[in-house]
């Protein structure tokens, strides 16, 4: 946690530290808790486990940052006919996942393998988390029309600009 000492501003210093003790520890990732002990979010992505077919993530009254990939992922799920609970996740149930996995800007989706070095079900990308990581690239790379409101197409092209001296 950020100490209460510091002169420091910015959304993201908590996260920061943590990555800093995790990696320090000899980790990729950390994953924070909310005030209540539950499980929050990793430094830089939402969290989802999955557990007997169900997928699970929380909201912002845990602590987490409202991701736009987060509800892109949660839509793919629900349309992909796999049920998704939006609740608290608790601490211990991470152990017991079947899979897990990280969303968000960089992150995409990204599975977990392990935590604190104890695998995450098989300690592989799982089934549940592999259909919603291809289905979320195969959007992201326009090829769902489905999505395609999702997408705002980019020209390849660069444009040549004339510079003119005023007047």
């Amino acid at each position: 946690m950020m100490p209460t000492t510091a002169k420091a501003c910015g959304q993201y210093i908590n996260s920061i530290l943590a990555l800093r003790e995790a990696v320090s520890e000899g980790f990729d990732e950390a994953l924070l808790l909310d005030l209540n002990g539950n499980l929050s979010e990793g430094a830089g992505e939402n969290l989802f486990l999955v557990k007997d077919g169900i997928v699970l993530t929380n909201d912002e009254r845990h602590s987490i940052l409202m991701g736009v990939t987060r509800d892109a992922v949660i839509a793919i799920t629900r349309d992909l006919g796999i049920p998704v609970e939006v609740r608290d996740l608790r601490l211990e149930e991470l152990s017991s996942a079947d899979e897990a996995f990280f969303t968000g800007t960089a992150a995409e989706v990204t599975p977990i393998r392990a935590v604190d070095d104890k695998p995450i079900g098989s300690g592989k990308r799982g089934p549940i988390t592999e259909r919603i990581q291809e289905k979320f690239f195969s959007v992201v790379y326009g090829r769902e029309p489905a999505y395609s409101t999702w997408l705002h197409p980019v020209p390849t092209g660069i444009a040549q600009v004339g510079l003119t001296e005023p007047g």
